[in-house]
């Protein structure tokens, strides 16, 4: 635990000004980011009395080692900064409002010549609307059930619409009238891309011009004596008015607005949004946070209009018609002591003018406390859930603790695991858990060099030796430099001031990359780690940390067969309980491992054997034959192209072109020239550090 004295600011060295801070731990990696009107009288509180502090807030100042600040000229750029370094750092105290999990939403492909209609999660992409979020996938299914058999679009993926095309027979919805079956021709691309439209059309609002239409259509077959076509329109009517019942209007007046509700205690706070559009409620999400300091309603409402509608406004800018990021008014149940900082800010992202208001009479004010109390029963059972979570990764990690004999409880637990097919494309997973969860965006993936020589014991000593070589050679102090410094992707405008307070701040911080402020891959070290296998595997990695000096990071192997924890120099294994919830996380983490290892090796071994066709190609190198299957996709779309589809691309020619066909179909393609170009490039030089996880 670190004393916040050794790094407090020098007195009167923090300006009064209006700006943003950050306070960064003794790796160098942002721990908290937060703005203030004034820096000099925000910062002096968190070195105020350890006792009087709130227990989020002591946690941090004790794990902190150094605090920055840089001074802003208004209050909507330190809106801005706070927002930006916050998505760029992702620090562990901040709140953070983002959802626990994806959630779908309904993707309509319109950039494609027959677009589909299917559940999607993930970035937003450019000629796709998206309606959502919804709160579960199968929501999204039962409306698309209702609604096909009255826009029958395309649902099925690229390779089920191109092999019913081939065979000119619909699948199971072309024939009970739930897709309009364009595979076979039964409608043109112009038909079907109107279908789609209504169907969009539909689910944005206009309903009753559809609903209108509809009844209109089912008079004029009545007294044209078509019943059949009549009684399918009137069952198309039902269908439309029942899936406008599950978005039932709660706001008569066609709003579009957010209703935000919170539920919280003096340490977490549940949050609760309800989109609504056209008056129908389109979509609801909800969350829990953590507290840091302590932080009022009015203050959860600040952070979440910034944080949350700056993650909206990302997603949004990469699509070409997605919904507005922003709506045009946010229902909450405070308002935030810098409103029209933040109004004016909303509105930049909108293009339009947006109002934040409590809602305190009428349908709003009736939503409004529909969602309060939603957001109150979340809470509820987040307190549930979270007594049992936090209660069991606690007792695991006292568990390894007292089992291996640690210091201190392993806070940052990394695995490796090596996966081979009888020495061939042996590759290497590090994976790393902290305070017993994945984190995966310190996933790391190697291939290692010496391929089956020596076994799985030596393909460990070369991961864990690569591994912390890097860290070690990350973590050398840097060279001097001023005190007066602007770190990050954050720079100060002019006329800005950056202050920087810590016993070393006269030095580049190691761990840190001077270019852009941010922490290098290997900076951190873990506090255990674990290989999987038995005594031989524990005993290169320990002997491959005491070569290179690394005497604060305990190694122990979690062996298969059962599951016994062996440590270096021990010749009997140490025995956990079956029941233990320390086993369980060192299983947990030895199977993601292995989980991470497979699926790297599932790839290089799909790349070997389909560039094994290429191998003798003369003048094909990696690199063109990376660019090949770029391109083509795979080998049997390779197979069918040209040679003039081969040598258009750019390094191409007609010679190398030959030379390719020759190869996947024999020197008698009657399309070959007779000759192939020089060889190409070499390949790259593989380095010591992992490839990130994608």
């Amino acid at each position: 635990m670190a004393d916040p004295a050794t790094y407090r600011p020098a007195p009167g060295s923090i300006p009064e000004a209006p700006g943003v801070y950050r306070f960064s731990d003794q790796h160098g990696r942002v721990i908290y980011v937060g703005k203030a009107k004034s820096l000099r009288q925000r910062l002096n509180s968190y070195f105020a009395d350890l006792a009087g502090l709130h227990p989020r807030t002591r946690q941090m100042v004790t794990t902190a080692a150094r605090v920055e600040w840089t001074v802003v000229a208004t209050e909507v750029e330190a809106l801005q900064l706070e927002y930006n370094w916050i998505k760029e750092f992702d620090p562990r105290f901040n709140v953070r409002y983002r959802d626990d999990k994806t959630y779908p939403v309904l993707a309509v492909t319109m950039n494609e010549e027959f677009p589909r209609l299917h559940v999607y999660r993930g970035p937003r992409r450019k000629g796709v609307r998206y309606f959502g979020p919804f709160a579960h996938a199968w929501a999204i299914r039962e409306t698309l059930d209702l609604l096909l058999r009255v826009f029958p679009a395309r649902t099925c993926s690229a390779g089920v619409f191109k092999r019913h095309g081939q065979i000119q027979r619909p699948c199971l919805l072309g024939y009970i009238d739930k897709c309009s079956a364009p595979c076979v021709g039964r409608v043109d691309a112009d038909e079907h891309r109107d279908i789609v439209e209504d169907f969009c059309d539909f689910l944005s609002g206009r309903t009753d011009h559809l609903v209108r239409q509809l009844e209109r259509k089912m008079a004029e077959a009545s007294e044209d004596l078509e019943f059949e076509r009549a009684a399918r329109l009137r069952d198309d009517i039902g269908a439309l008015r029942r899936a406008m019942e599950r978005q039932a209007v709660v706001l008569g007046d066609g709003t579009d607005a957010d209703v935000v509700a919170f539920a919280e205690d003096e340490l977490e706070a549940a949050v609760q949004v309800f989109h609504v559009r056209g008056g129908r409620v389109r979509g609801q999400r909800g969350w829990v946070i953590d507290k840091v300091e302590p932080t009022d309603t009015a203050e959860l409402v600040e952070r979440f209009l910034t944080q949350f509608y700056g993650e909206q406004a990302a997603l949004a800018g990469s699509a070409d018609d997605a919904q507005q990021p922003v709506p045009k008014e946010i229902l909450v149940p405070e308002l935030p002591a810098e409103l029209t900082t933040i109004v004016d800010w909303l509105s930049r992202l909108r293009g339009s003018r947006v109002q934040v208001r409590v809602p305190h009479r009428g349908d709003k004010r009736a939503l409004a406390e529909t969602v309060a109390r939603n957001a109150a029963e979340a809470f509820t059972q987040h307190k549930l859930r979270r007594a049992g979570d936090l209660t069991a990764r606690s007792a695991a990690l006292q568990e390894i603790q007292d089992a291996l004999g640690l210091d201190s409880a392993p806070l940052r637990i990394e695995c490796v695991d090596v996966s081979h097919v009888q020495g061939s494309n042996v590759v290497a997973s590090l994976v790393v858990f902290e305070d017993g969860l994945a984190r995966k965006s310190d996933y790391r993936r190697f291939e290692v060099r010496g391929g089956a020589e020596g076994g799985d014991v030596a393909a460990i000593a070369e991961v864990v030796r690569r591994r912390f070589r890097r860290h070690l050679s990350e973590n050398e102090t840097g060279t001097e430099s001023g005190t007066d410094q602007t770190e990050g992707n954050a720079e100060p405008a002019p006329g800005e001031a950056t202050g920087i307070a810590s016993p070393d701040a006269t030095l580049t911080r190691p761990g840190i990359d001077p270019t852009t402020g941010r922490p290098r891959r290997f900076a951190y070290p873990p506090n255990l780690l674990v290989v999987d296998g038995g005594q031989p595997q524990v005993e290169a990695a320990a002997d491959v940390l005491a070569d290179l000096g690394v005497t604060d990071v305990a190694v122990c192997g979690l062996a298969k067969r059962l599951e016994e924890v062996w440590l270096p120099a021990e010749p009997d294994p140490v025995i956990m309980s079956r029941t233990s919830e320390g086993l369980y996380l060192l299983q947990r983490l030895r199977d993601e491992a292995h989980r991470f290892a497979i699926t790297y090796h599932r790839q290089r071994r799909s790349k070997s054997m389909v560039s094994s066709e290429l191998d003798a190609v003369p003048g094909l190198g990696p690199a063109r034959r990376a660019a090949l299957l770029k391109h083509f996709g795979s080998l049997r779309k390779l197979k069918a192209a040209d040679a003039d589809a081969i040598a258009a691309l750019p390094g191409f020619g007609p010679r190398i072109a030959a030379a390719v066909l020759a190869a996947l179909h024999g020197p008698d393609r009657p399309d070959s020239p007779d000759q192939a170009e020089q060889p190409g490039a070499a390949p790259a030089d593989q380095t010591d550090a992992g490839v990130p996880a994608s």
